[in-house]
């Protein structure tokens, strides 16, 4: 049993958009942010990245799914092992499928290979209980983002926006005590973000992603294939919910016929869309719409935000958080709410009957 009070954790994520494991360091109680400690990140070569993709909609068992298993436990080995100085370790695995609906979600990686190779305790799995009790299972971010919004001394509502492979908002009451008490939070996927767009930019040109979204900035928005696609059954219907990164697999065919910049525009203006008809669910307008994770670099998509919404778009940087560290500062966080017995998700959140502490343990042999 780990000593009561504060502890170092070390949380690690490895997004749907591919581009690498970033860890990083965590002073906490599991209640409120103390400290903030090293970071690193680790990038996926191309060879890594298309070797992960291809189990992409995959479940356990199935083709290039132990391979890309083995693959995620190594790399998260190799970065982990790094960082000194902490006493457990939140994992959340690489996501290669999501259907709470009808199978449940798979996260690659095993836990307990990590904690044979890291000498510490490994709090993996963090989404099957809360999918087992009827929730999403998804976004699991948003405990964090309340601890997140006590730490910057928030005094009204303010939305925590990550634009990753997909994108998910985190509604927050810094007025309340605790991320689960009704009122404190709602959260939920808005729809594609990056995901779409570093898939056309790597089946054309070669590249991961749209860097500061420069070919973005040089096209025009095919309007009204945005507004078409915001017709589609999921943006109608009521938060909690959640996504997965295949979940608008066609989206690259609608813009297969226009130029490079054409349609790098067309996917940021979805992007952006997908929240702005999102924060239509926010119990109370936000102050502020603090933006976490790549999207935030991508210039296109920000002005797109700041033109769409009726509050101030900031990367979460102005209030001296880490954008690129957020997701795995989070997954520290959430471990030590696993060790210590506390809930991870609630209905606000994921849409699950009752608050629940997911994740499992896994502890070294030595």
């Amino acid at each position: 049993m780990l000593k009561t009070g504060p502890i170092w954790a070390l949380g690690a994520m490895s997004g749907t958009s591919l581009d690498g494991v970033d860890a990083a360091m965590l002073f906490t109680d599991g209640e409120v942010i103390l400290g903030f400690g090293e970071s690193r990140y680790r990038a996926f070569s191309d060879a890594e990245r298309q070797l992960i993709a291809a189990a992409f909609g995959r479940w356990p068992g199935e083709d290039g799914v132990a391979q890309a298993a083995e693959l995620v436990e190594t790399a998260h080995a190799q970065l982990l092992d790094q960082i000194k100085g902490a006493e457990v370790v939140g994992f959340h695995g690489q996501t290669l499928a999501h259907d709470p609906a009808l199978r449940g979600t798979h996260q690659a990686g095993d836990g307990g290979v990590l904690a044979e190779v890291l000498g510490l305790p490994v709090v993996w799995d963090f989404r099957t209980s809360d999918v087992e009790m009827g929730g999403q299972g998804a976004p699991l971010a948003p405990f964090y983002h309340f601890a997140c919004a006590k730490w910057i001394k928030a005094d009204a509502p303010v939305v925590f926006l990550n634009l990753g492979g997909v994108g998910n908002v985190t509604w927050a009451d810094p007025a309340k005590n605790k991320p689960e008490e009704a009122g404190a939070l709602l959260a939920f996927d808005t729809g594609p973000a990056n995901a779409p767009i570093n898939d056309l930019v790597m089946a054309r040109l070669g590249r991961p992603y749209d860097r500061d979204g420069e070919l973005a900035l040089k096209g025009s928005v095919d309007e009204p294939l945005v507004t078409a696609f915001l017709a589609r059954g999921y943006f109608h219907k009521i938060p909690p919910k959640s996504l997965d990164r295949n979940d608008f697999e066609n989206i690259l065919e609608l813009v297969a016929d226009h130029n490079d910049a054409d349609a790098c525009a067309t996917l940021c203006a979805i992007a952006a869309a997908s929240v702005a008809k999102g924060m239509e669910h926010c119990p109370v307008p936000p102050t502020r719409v603090l933006v976490t994770g790549g999207g935030r670099h991508n210039k296109a998509m920000m002005a797109m935000l700041n033109v769409l919404l009726d509050c101030p778009v900031q990367p979460v940087e102005d209030v001296g958080l880490d954008g690129d560290m957020l997701e795995a500062q989070a997954f520290a966080y959430l471990a030590v709410r696993v060790l210590r017995g506390m809930a991870t998700s609630a209905p606000q959140t994921t849409g699950v009957a009752a608050s629940v502490g997911g994740g499992k343990i896994s502890r070294p042999s030595v």
